[in-house]
């Protein structure tokens, strides 16, 4: 159990290293206090440019990726190696950790994004089929309701119906995982819920079909 919980506590401070307040740093900008306020890519692209809003894409998403694909089954040589049945946690509770780490970051006082490509990438090192559930149900929901936080939601809470219903190795802990990393997703994005019961969230109109065809 110790191994776990040192790759939990490294995938944690892996989850802290947030690419936009990286960038930021050295452009000499805090994202925290332009457009959204997210630290995200998507406030990255909106305020900063594509090629800003990629670069934090991809550093946000390798870290979820790094945390389950390649953090998780690494045995610390100084630890004695976890039984399977123990080894099995190992992804998910670095999964939770590297997304706590982004939502709560060490290193720019708890204050952090929403967790959306990190947990694209973390499920990616996990599977790709529920990589890939996720983005097919994040895109119709952008194109039929306009909203890219409502479609993050529903992109996570797929990925957790997908890993209960599917047929998955170490299905148990994978369900845990799916099923949490949902619930952190739809408590960052309480916010965008609350804009769009008043009716004052902003859509992506260029994905947004229905929009486009008023």
């Amino acid at each position: 159990m110790s191994a776990i919980l040192l790759k939990a506590l490294i995938a944690y401070l892996l989850g802290s290293v947030i690419g936009s307040l990286v960038i930021g740093r050295m452009r000499g900008v805090d994202i925290r206090a332009m457009g959204s306020g997210n630290p995200g890519a998507t406030n990255a692209l909106r305020t900063q440019g594509k090629a800003i809003g990629l670069t934090v894409l991809v550093i946000d998403m390798s870290k979820g990726w790094l945390a389950t694909g390649v953090l998780a089954p690494w045995a610390p040589p100084v630890l004695a190696a976890s039984p399977a049945a123990v080894q099995a946690w190992s992804a998910p509770a670095c999964g939770i950790a590297v997304m706590l780490g982004h939502l709560y970051p060490l290193w720019f006082g708890f204050r952090g994004g929403k967790g959306v490509a990190t947990l694209i990438g973390a499920v990616l090192g996990v599977s790709g089929w529920l990589a890939l559930a996720f983005v097919l149900a994040w895109l119709a929901s952008v194109i039929l309701f306009g909203f890219v936080g409502l479609a993050s939601m529903v992109g996570a809470v797929v990925v957790a119906l997908v890993s209960a219903c599917g047929t998955f190795p170490a299905q148990d802990a994978l369900m845990t995982f799916t099923f949490l990393a949902a619930a952190l997703i739809i408590h960052a994005h309480r916010g965008n819920l609350a804009r769009m019961r008043a009716g004052t969230e902003a859509r992506a109109r260029r994905l947004w079909l229905l929009g486009a065809r008023r």
